[in-house]
């Protein structure tokens, strides 16, 4: 299966420097991909006289001008209205057009919220788009949503973000029944604002493999392949969760690095360290997924170098290729004809 990615080249805190060479890598890793770089036509081709990219390969990159870039500090209104040439607005148009099958950015995230629903529209059956992103635990990984997009949600909306996280999951672990868990304060049923309590009974009651509440530590203790919780909490979860992870990196440096002995200590430990490091490391975790939306839109992290990115181009082949569009759409058909029998 040919896999056609259009990349925002000019997203991001780096912009082409970390876009094009993480997009030339993945295609040279995937004989089945093909990828747009869209933006600043000068700036993009720069890159290809240092890369030396076989033909076969160039074949499958193609550059594609677009003369605005939607800056990090751009309302998204703004985004929307004024930049219609931006290179975020040109990519997203290429999944609408059918001319690729998911877009990938590293720039502002309420931009390419709120031009990803405006140009490609909601499935049928789901409310609101939820970001999903990946973080590692105890049992492998877990898929976490919403972590931004919606801090305000109604029951309907989470039960929706169970529905959609689950085909997400299916798609990309190959898992038939992937367990569900709604984030909440406690386990038992009594826990919680009205709001859980409600979703819970509609989770509890539908085709999902739902497992109840979880609470914050068992998000990385594996308890569940489905996390769902509303855009506030999850993203307040999610920036905890990296400061956490930066703190025990710098408490771990500055102790092995305080005298001699420490330093060598920290030499015999290096291969712990470095796979330490390694399961912890969000680049590899890069690439958060825009559910909900009629096509396939992916964040990359702002910040994100060409190894994070291409962790993210990688993350945005493997949903393509697991058909997750068509799935969610199946589990939100089964869910209206279950209600409609029941009515």
């Amino acid at each position: 299966m040919t896999v056609t990615i259009a990349i925002d080249c000019m997203g991001g805190d780096h912009g082409p420097v970390v876009t094009v060479p993480a997009a030339l890598a993945f295609v040279r890793r995937h004989a089945d991909a093909r990828v747009i770089l869209v933006g600043l036509e000068g700036e993009i081709n720069r890159f290809f006289s240092k890369d030396g990219l076989p033909g076969s390969e160039r074949s499958r990159v193609f550059i594609h001008h677009a003369p605005e870039v939607v800056e990090m500090d751009d309302s998204p209104a703004l985004a929307l209205r004024n930049k219609k040439a931006s290179s975020m607005r040109v990519a997203i148009d290429f999944v609408r057009r059918n001319e690729a099958d998911a877009c990938l950015s590293g720039g502002n995230s309420g931009a390419l919220m709120a031009i990803s629903r405006f140009v490609l529209k909601m499935l049928p059956g789901i409310d609101r788009p939820a970001i999903c992103a990946v973080l590692p635990t105890m049992k492998g990984v877990v898929y976490a949503l919403d972590l931004g997009a919606n801090v305000d949600c109604t029951p309907e909306h989470l039960f929706q973000f169970g529905i959609m996280g689950s085909s997400l999951v299916s798609a990309i672990e190959h898992k038939e029944s992937p367990t569900v868990g709604i984030l909440n304060i406690g386990e038992e049923e009594i826990k919680g604002n009205e709001v859980v309590k409600c979703a819970t009974e509609l989770l509890k009651n539908s085709e999902l493999n739902f497992i109840g509440n979880v609470e914050g530590d068992g998000l990385y203790k594996g308890e569940a392949d489905v996390i769902v919780c509303d855009g506030f909490v999850g993203n307040v979860a999610l920036k905890t969760s990296e400061g956490v992870a930066q703190m025990m990196s710098f408490f771990m440096r500055r102790e092995f690095t305080r005298n001699p002995l420490t330093k060598l200590v920290a030499l015999a430990a290096m291969p712990v360290l470095r796979n330490f490091r390694n399961s912890i490391d969000h680049r590899r975790y890069n690439g958060a997924s825009l559910l909900g939306l009629k096509g396939i839109v992916f964040k990359s992290h702002g910040s994100a170098d060409a190894f994070a990115f291409g962790h993210a181009l990688d993350r945005v082949a493997e949903t393509v290729r697991g058909n997750v569009l068509s799935r969610i759409e199946r589990h939100v058909a089964l869910r209206q004809q279950r209600l409609q029998e029941n009515s």
